[in-house]
C-alpha cells in the first residue's frame, strides 16, 4: 500500500469538511507557524550549520535570517488576511444593474510543496504561508538532501499545526515520484529546471496548476563608469554568500576588458576583506552541500582560467571563491546554472554587445546591473532587476519573486504579459542591509 495514500486521504476529508476555510483557523495555523519559528530559531540554525557546513556568522545570519523573513511572511498574512479573504466587487452593464456581482477567492483545496536544498527552511515555510492564508491543506516535502533540516520540520512543526489539515512527508527521487502520481489541487516546486520538467509532466496527468519557482543563469552587467571597488564589494558579497548555493546570485559578470583590469583586483580586495587571507578557514564560508555536487563545481574550475581563487579540498568539500576569465560561451561553466562558489567574467565591447549576449540566452530568473539602468531593464526580459546591488529585495514582501521562460514555467499565473520585479537601491541601502544582516546574527 502507497504509505501516504492515508495521509492524503484525510487532508482532503479535512478540507472538504470546511475546516480550513474560516479566518479564525487561518490565524490559528499562522500563528502557530510564527512560534515555530520563534520557539526552534537555534535548532533550525543547528541544522543548517550540519546540512549546509555553516560555519559561525554564516549560519548564525541565515538560521536568524530564515527566522526573521519567515516571521516577516506570517505578520504580513496576519494583517492582511480579512482584504485578502474579502469578495471584490464586479461591474455591471446595463442588463444587471439591479443585480450583486463579485469575485470570490476560493482555496485550491490539496497543496504539494517541494522545496530544495540550499535555502530548506525559507523555502519550504514561505510558501506555506500562502497557502495557510488561502485555506489549504498542505503536505509539505523537505529536501532529502538538507537531513538535518528535515529532521527538524518532520519531528516538530507538526506539534505547531492541525494534524488533521497539514503533514510533512519525508524521502527522495523514488518517493517524490509516487507522491507525484497522486492528484493534487496545486504544486509549488523550487529547483532545477529538469526536475520542474518532472514535476510538470506529473502535474498534466491530473492537471494540476502549477508553480515552478526555477533557477538559471543571472547576468551582471558592470559599465565602464563604475566605481570597480563599490561592484565588486556588492558582487562578491552576493555571489559567493551561501558558498554561491544561492538562486537568484549573480551568475557571471559583463564587462569591457578594461573594466575586467580594474575588477581583478577589487575582487580580490572584497574576497579578502569578507574571507581572510585563508577563506578556508574562514567563520564567513560554507561548504558544498555534498559529494555529488563538488565534483560538479571542481569540473567547472576547468574552463577558462583562474584570476582569483581555485583552491578546492575534496575532504572538506570546500571550494575557494573563484573568478575565472578567459571563459568562451561554449565552455559548461557558461552552459549550466553554476550554484556554487565560482564566478566567470565575459568581456563584450559594448552595452549592445552586452544586451545581445543576454537575450541569445534563455531569460534568468534574475538579471544586475550597475549603470545603465534604464536601457538593461528596458532592452532584456528577467524575472527580477536589480540596479547597483544584489539581491537584498529578497527582504521586502512587497515585491513579488518569480521567472518568465525557462526561470519560471507557472501557466496558472503567468500571464501573456508577466510582470517583473525591478528594484533600485537608495545610495545608503546596501550599508544598511550589511548593518542589519549581520545585526540578526
Amino acid at each position: 500500500m502507497d504509505p501516504v495514500e492515508d495521509t492524503l486521504r484525510r487532508l482532503r476529508e479535512a478540507f472538504n469538511a470546511g475546516r480550513t476555510r474560516p479566518a479564525e483557523f487561518r490565524v490559528e495555523q499562522l500563528k502557530g507557524l510564527s512560534r515555530f519559528l520563534q520557539d526552534n530559531r537555534q535548532l533550525l540554525k543547528d541544522a543548517l550549520a550540519q546540512d549546509l557546513h555553516k560555519v559561525r556568522v554564516e549560519r548564525s545570519s541565515l538560521g536568524a535570517a530564515a527566522s526573521f523573513l519567515g516571521r516577516n511572511e506570517v505578520d504580513l498574512a496576519l494583517k492582511s488576511l480579512q482584504a485578502w479573504m474579502k469578495d471584490e466587487p464586479a461591474g455591471n452593464n446595463l442588463i444587471t444593474q439591479l443585480d450583486s456581482t463579485f469575485i470570490r477567492k476560493e482555496p485550491y483545496g490539496l497543496v504539494l510543496i517541494i522545496a530544495p536544498w540550499n535555502y530548506p527552511v525559507n523555502l519550504i515555510l514561505v510558501p506555506l504561508v500562502g497557502a495557510i492564508a488561502a485555506g489549504n491543506c498542505v503536505v509539505l516535502k523537505p529536501s532529502e538532501i538538507s537531513k538535518s533540516t528535515e529532521k527538524v520540520l518532520v519531528t516538530l512543526l507538526p506539534q505547531y499545526l492541525d494534524k488533521s489539515c497539514f503533514a510533512v512527508v519525508l524521502g527522495g527521487p523514488q518517493e517524490t515520484g509516487q507522491l507525484l502520481k497522486h492528484k493534487f489541487d496545486y504544486i509549488f516546486f523550487t529547483g532545477s529546471p529538469h526536475v520542474g520538467k518532472i514535476v510538470m509532466t506529473a502535474a498534466t496527468k491530473h492537471l494540476t496548476p502549477v508553480t515552478l519557482e526555477l533557477g538559471g543563469k543571472n547576468p551582471c552587467y558592470v559599465d565602464d563608469n563604475c566605481d570597480p571597488q563599490t561592484v565588486a564589494n556588492r558582487v562578491a558579497f552576493f555571489r559567493y554568500f551561501n558558498t554561491g548555493q544561492t538562486c537568484v546570485a549573480p551568475d557571471y559578470i559583463l564587462c569591457s576588458p578594461e573594466m575586467q583590469e580594474r575588477l581583478l583586483p577589487a575582487l580580490q580586495s572584497a574576497i579578502t576583506r569578507f574571507y581572510g587571507d585563508d577563506p578556508q578557514s574562514s567563520p564567513n564560508l560554507g561548504r558544498i552541500i555534498n559529494q555529488k555536487h563538488f565534483k560538479r563545481l571542481q569540473g567547472l574550475l576547468g574552463c577558462g582560467r583562474v584570476a582569483i581563487g581555485g583552491q578546492s579540498d575534496e575532504s572538506d568539500r570546500y571550494i575557494a571563491p573563484t573568478v575565472l576569465v578567459d571563459v568562451q560561451e561554449t565552455e559548461p561553466v557558461m552552459q549550466e546554472e553554476i550554484f556554487g562558489p565560482i564566478l566567470p567574467l565575459v568581456t563584450v565591447r559594448s552595452l549592445d554587445e552586452a544586451i545581445d549576449f543576454i537575450n541569445r540566452r534563455e531569460k534568468p530568473l534574475a538579471l544586475y546591473a550597475f549603470s545603465n539602468l534604464n536601457q538593461v531593464l528596458e532592452r532584456t526580459s528577467s524575472g527580477t532587476f536589480a540596479g547597483n546591488e544584489g539581491f537584498i529585495y529578497l527582504t521586502l514582501p512587497s515585491l513579488p519573486l518569480g521567472g518568465v521562460g525557462e526561470s519560471l514555467l507557472s501557466p496558472t499565473t503567468q500571464s501573456t504579459t508577466p510582470g517583473r520585479l525591478a528594484w533600485y537601491p537608495r545610495p545608503a541601502s546596501a550599508q544598511l542591509f550589511f548593518f542589519f544582516f549581520f545585526w540578526l546574527s
